[in-house]
């Protein structure tokens, strides 16, 4: 059968159908496994972890507005690239400008759109690597998981989930309608057991503490000695033959229980828990905040995605809109604000923000360790491992989402010949970008491998004493050197996150840009919706862009990363401005357009 040029999409998609995919876009579930341990390693900002959150939530809240008005307007394939079309070509002069805009608009959503699922395979491999250590301590450190190992699991799982997307858009709801169901309960379980393990372990209670090497939680202190590391004295765990770590004794020859406490420094400043619940809450310093805001908007973006989906929507002006702000508020607002107050608020002594930076999984050490609490010692293993297949099946949800938003967005692009032509056909029965889906899969492979190549990188390195103590093999610890050596490189998930994250907010400001023109002289122009709402959203993405440059300069957060992810940016922009001035010469069309039609 031929592939299908002129094709149209099936409309199949209700406004139940049409929230569900934007809802797995903005999973609770592996967004709040993945981005605690980024937020943790943003140098001294870790306090204003929850009002990072908020802010983003804020600035996406503003732009989902936007979108949600565009989609009233304007629905169609294609999100904010066909919206930036359409804004300038229903407007009396400056119509000619419309395909300038839309190919940047397009551009700068591919920055966005082809990095994020990436990031999100990559992180498949970090909780896969962590499962293998958990269930096989010998072959693999659940904390600390060979790169390998992860590259390995980013590349099948990236042309998996493209498998799916090929299947056709009705099938990806029926999975993300049930994966939705699944990681929110889990999540809420989750929450109330920090919240009630908090509550029931005041300071000077025996608790558990967390062993990253045997992965489990104790209730005992630890046996030390101290032993020569690169020439230092450094105190180390006493182990069995097993690697668990053998009790402190008391002049009885009985363990010495494990008191609680919960400092908020230690003799460094580094900062290790919240005091009471009014630290997780509070800004602590506003600079800190922004710098929170720039990773956490990786959780709360998705809820676009839903309008690049207009064409396969049974009544897009009325359902779109809808699901928009409706799948914004309710991850954003009932799931994150519960979960990230609760995994902030249980950091105790036994298990520090610190600790968190130098894990994988840091929800997955809490799950130990809440495990252990609720149902006895010995059951948080098990109660993480079922979390944690809900976190894998919320990595599908979220992967498969984006790759049917990314792809439909060069589909429309690839049509319009503003990409390679070949990436604008539909498959002949199924109907579905193809092309697009399997280019977006090497894609993702790609940086789903340069995500996990150095995790461990920067403020994330870990001791000496815990790289030797990694399992020796190709797949377990190749990639691993020395502390100094990682500490000197930059880490990889967190450049490759902000790169994505950079692509989210130029995006972003350039759709609340886009809701102004649309509205501007419009008979239903509204000042709040469709001037104030915007400003405040373009301020606020351009407001977060700014400081991937003076954060580092003053000092706050990482340097490194966010530099990194900037240079990225700048290339594809490069690239881009070449790349449309060649396919405009080639095609012998104007970038100015001197013919107006189209319009919606």
């Amino acid at each position: 059968m031929a592939e299908n040029s002129t094709g149209q999409m099936k409309s199949t998609l209700g406004l139940t159908s049409l929230t569900s995919n934007a809802m797995a876009l903005i999973a609770p579930g592996a967004f709040l496994w993945l981005t605690f341990a980024i937020q943790a390693n943003t140098g001294v900002t870790g306090p204003a972890m929850w009002m990072g959150v908020l802010t983003a939530l804020l600035l996406c809240l503003a732009t989902a507005v936007c979108y949600a008005e565009m989609a009233k307007l304007f629905p169609g394939t294609g999100s904010s690239y066909y919206f930036a079309e359409q804004a300038f070509l229903n407007r009396e002069k400056a119509w000619k400008y419309a395909r300038l805009s839309k190919f940047i608009v397009g551009w700068a959503s591919h920055l966005y759109y082809w990095i994020y699922p990436g990031v999100m395979v990559g992180t498949t491999g970090i909780v896969c690597g962590y499962l293998a250590g958990t269930l096989w301590p010998n072959f693999m450190s659940a904390s600390n998981p060979g790169p390998a190992f992860m590259m390995a699991v980013a590349i099948v799982f990236s042309f998996a989930v493209a498998y799916i997307a090929h299947r056709g858009v009705s099938g990806s709801t029926a999975v993300n309608l049930t994966i939705n169901a699944i990681q929110i309960t889990a999540l809420v379980i989750f929450s109330v057991f920090a919240l009630n393990y908090r509550l029931h372990h005041p300071p000077g209670s025996v608790a558990y503490q967390f062993d990253s090497t045997s992965g489990e939680a104790y209730t005992y202190e630890f046996k030390t000695t101290s032993i020569m590391v690169n020439g230092v004295a450094t105190d180390t765990i006493v182990r069995d033959a097993g690697g668990v770590p053998l009790p402190k004794l008391d002049d009885a020859g009985k363990p010495v229980p494990y008191h609680v406490s919960y400092p908020t420094h230690d003799a460094s400043g580094v900062f290790l828990t919240h005091p009471n619940g009014w630290s997780v809450i509070k800004p602590h310093n506003f600079n800190w905040v922004f710098i929170q805001a720039t990773v956490a908007i990786l959780i709360l973006v998705g809820f676009e995605s839903v309008t690049a989906m207009s064409g396969e929507a049974k009544n897009a002006k009325r359902d779109v809109p809808i699901a928009v702000i409706v799948s914004l508020l309710v991850q954003g607002v009932i799931c994150y604000f519960l979960e990230y107050f609760a995994a902030n608020y249980f950091l105790n002594s036994g298990y520090t923000m610190q600790n968190a930076g130098l894990s994988a999984a840091p929800l997955g050490d809490m799950m130990v360790i809440l495990g252990d609490a609720v149902f006895g010692a010995g059951h948080g293993r098990t109660f993480m491992l079922c979390e944690a297949a809900t976190v894998l099946l919320a990595l599908i949800g979220t992967t498969l989402s984006c790759m049917n938003t990314g792809a439909r967005i060069t589909y429309a692009m690839g049509k319009d010949q503003e990409a390679p032509s070949q990436l604008g056909l539909l498959h002949p029965k199924n109907l579905t970008p193809h092309r697009a889906i399997w280019t977006l899969a090497v894609i993702s492979a790609i940086f789903g491998c340069l995500a996990v190549c150095m995790v461990f990188g920067d403020a994330g390195a870990i001791p000496d004493s815990a790289i030797q103590a990694l399992p020796h093999g190709f797949w377990s610890s190749f990639g691993y050197s020395t502390h100094d050596k990682m500490a000197a490189l930059p880490n990889s998930l967190l450049t490759i996150t902000l790169a994505s994250n950079f692509g989210t907010f130029v995006l972003y400001a350039l759709s609340c840009a886009l809701c102004m023109v649309a509205y501007h002289k419009h008979p239903n122009f509204s000042f709040i919706r469709h001037l104030a709402i915007p400003i405040f959203g373009l301020v606020a993405n351009l407001a977060c862009m700014i400081f991937y440059l003076v954060g580092p300069v003053l000092g706050y957060g990482t340097t490194r990363e966010p530099l990194l992810a900037l240079g990225i940016a700048i290339v594809w922009g490069l690239y881009g401005g070449v790349f449309f001035f060649r396919g405009s010469k080639k095609t012998g069309r104007k970038m100015l357009m001197d013919t107006r039609t189209g319009t919606a």
